[in-house]
């Protein structure tokens, strides 16, 4: 039985995304007692403070599945040197209105993917900015850059390079240990 439950932010829409592919492979390396909720993004509104007083239903949706978790596991592409718009979106509505912050306190992980060498690196620096003001104690290391290359997923979109699934095991231990130490 799951004793940990995640909540598992993709920062991309795209079906094919390399970061969702990236998402599905980390959760499996996961012990058995945390579980991986998939929140939805994509049909959020843009972000008005006039809504605040009456939100729309995805924005309730999202802030339940958000408080009913022990932990936040952010996967976040990398546009023009930032985090995409739909993850800022979606950020901000969870946090509002001001007092009313769902993501506060949940232990969080960053991690992303990309073509570039650097990975997302300037993306996942941005976020855990944001993280830091929204109270949410993000795991700082190891940092995870990947780069997409050929021969990193399999066919069935696992892990088939040996050190990256080596890193990536590493990295999903240390982010075990991070939610566990500071899980309400």
């Amino acid at each position: 039985m799951s004793q940990y439950q995640i909540a598992l932010v993709v920062g991309s829409l795209r079906r094919d995304s390399f970061n969702r592919k990236l998402a599905n492979a980390i959760v499996k390396l996961a012990p058995a007692e945390f579980s991986f909720k998939p929140l939805e993004i994509g049909d959020l509104p843009l972000y008005n403070q006039d809504d605040d007083g009456k939100p729309a239903e995805a924005v309730k949706q999202l802030k339940a599945a958000i408080t009913a978790s022990q932990g936040l596991l952010f996967v976040t592409p990398e546009y023009n040197r930032s985090i995409p718009g739909v993850l800022k979106n979606a950020l901000d509505h969870a946090s509002r209105p001001y007092g009313q912050n769902a993501w506060a306190g949940k232990p969080g992980g960053v991690l992303g993917i990309s073509i570039g060498a650097i990975g997302t690196s300037l993306a996942q620096q941005h976020l855990r900015n944001i993280l830091a003001y929204l109270d949410v104690p993000t795991l700082g290391q190891p940092e995870a850059f990947i780069q997409a290359k050929d021969g990193l997923f399999d066919e069935a979109g696992n892990l088939a390079n040996a050190d990256s699934k080596k890193f990536l095991q590493g990295w999903m231990d240390r982010y075990v240990a991070w939610v566990k130490k500071h899980a309400a």
